[in-house]
């Protein structure tokens, strides 16, 4: 970072002069540069580059607002990019900075047209469209209610969590029957805010508040971090502080106990970011994994795992550096199951683990507690896959043919069947 734009922009107050109204003065002008932030940060850790903190991508944003640097600013667009938008740095900042909620201004600044990422593009294009959301979990047996109450509550189906982990909305239904689930509404807009068009995302919060009046509960916790800043608070509970609250009220939260080869299951949790860093929800998941297993808290178990949204599909390598601390904390943990409580997480960790070929298995906390209430998981559940045959060719083929074959699995390859499918897990 040049000392043109840290000594121009450094200083509180600095955007308002000639601000071009990218961002919210009174959300930039917040950060004291004080640098409790960095140690919170996974990309700082990553890079110790003072640019990759959110000190230093607050100063370029300050940059960008004031005009010392342009729109195409590589290093702009970088940033922007390389950023997990995890929030981490918001519970520790002593000033309160919502820097969150300036990520998306910034990406909606920077990811227009031609700077756009292509695949974020393709992805909030699919999800924009209810017919298409629709379609991503017709034949995936997701929960479903033919009904809407008046005033909730209502079970909120993700625009993918549906056909990627069907399961999860059936569990959450099977442990809380009251939840109706119309399979006709929407998305909740926070891919859209997240990937550089934070007004639509905000429209497509506000239009499903409108679809599920009163109380919606989600099971994923970038979507209902994104709902309670759109349509509030009281409007919006993750499904283990529904779970939890519901349950002190009325005494309902009966799910009995996960055992594993005659000994209670060892259950590691794995925070949305989200989550608690947004809603400063993480306490219910942990107590709701003790009435049911003996919680392992990881070291890590905080920090994010490298999903972020799109993050592990537009800057995949990246993503894996973040993730291999995590993987390593589980492996060594000596757990049966890391429980999750977002999407995006459940997906990051089914892949990580399985590339390491770990017996550790994924799932999501209603999972977790509808097996424990069904008696356990299935035997199948609990069996690491045998290690694919790879087919072998000889030596002296050419070595594009051997590096395709010698990867590809044989028709008896557990992963080629459906064992393989993110919800098999």
């Amino acid at each position: 970072m040049s000392a043109e734009v840290s000594g121009a922009t450094d200083a509180p107050g600095a955007a308002g002069a000639a601000s071009r109204g990218i961002f919210p003065a009174e959300l930039l002008d917040r950060c004291i540069s004080c640098g409790f932030c960095l140690p919170a940060c996974p990309t700082y850790a990553l890079s110790k580059d003072e640019k990759s903190s959110p000190r230093g991508r607050i100063t370029l944003m300050r940059a960008l607002e004031t005009g010392v640097l342009d729109d195409d600013d590589p290093t702009l667009r970088e940033e922007s990019s390389f950023c997990l938008g995890c929030r981490a740095c918001e519970p520790v900042c002593p000033a309160g900075v919502q820097y969150g909620e300036l990520l998306e201004h910034w990406r909606s600044s920077q990811w227009q047209g031609r700077r756009r990422p292509p695949l974020a593009r393709v992805l909030t294009n699919v999800v924009v469209r209810n017919w298409l959301v629709r379609r991503l979990g017709t034949f995936r047996g997701h929960a479903r209610t033919a009904t809407v109450a008046p005033q909730g509550p209502h079970l909120m189906l993700g625009c993918f969590e549906r056909a990627l982990f069907p399961g999860v909305s059936r569990a959450a239904r099977r442990l809380r029957p009251e939840l109706d689930c119309p399979a006709d509404q929407g998305c909740c807009g926070a891919l859209h805010a997240h990937n550089g068009d934070l007004e639509l995302g905000r429209e497509m919060a506000r239009r499903l508040g409108e679809q599920l009046p009163g109380t919606i509960v989600t099971t994923a916790g970038g979507c209902a971090a994104h709902l309670t800043g759109v349509l509030g608070r009281d409007r919006v509970e993750e499904f283990s502080e529904y779970l939890v609250g519901r349950s002190a009220s009325d005494g309902s939260l009966s799910v009995g106990e996960l055992r594993v080869d005659g000994r209670r299951a060892r259950v590691a949790l794995q925070d949305s970011c989200h989550l608690r860093n947004g809603m400063d929800v993480w306490r219910q998941p942990r107590e709701l994994i003790a009435a049911v297993a003996d919680h392992v808290e990881l070291p890590g178990a905080a920090r994010c795992c490298g999903s972020a949204g799109t993050y592990s599909l537009l800057r995949p390598k990246d993503s894996r550096r973040v993730l291999a601390p995590k993987l390593d904390q589980i492996e060594a943990a000596g757990v049966d199951y890391v429980v999750v409580v977002n999407p995006g997480c459940q997906r990051q960790l089914v892949g990580g683990l399985r590339r390491r070929r770990s017996r550790v298995r994924v799932l999501h906390l209603t999972e977790l507690l509808a097996a424990a209430q069904d008696g356990g998981l299935p035997r199948r559940r609990l069996r690491l896959p045998a290690r694919p045959r790879r087919a072998q060719v000889p030596a002296d083929e050419p070595a594009g043919l051997a590096a395709h074959l010698n990867d590809r699995p044989l028709p008896d390859d557990p992963g080629a069947s459906g064992a393989g499918r993110p919800d098999a897990l």
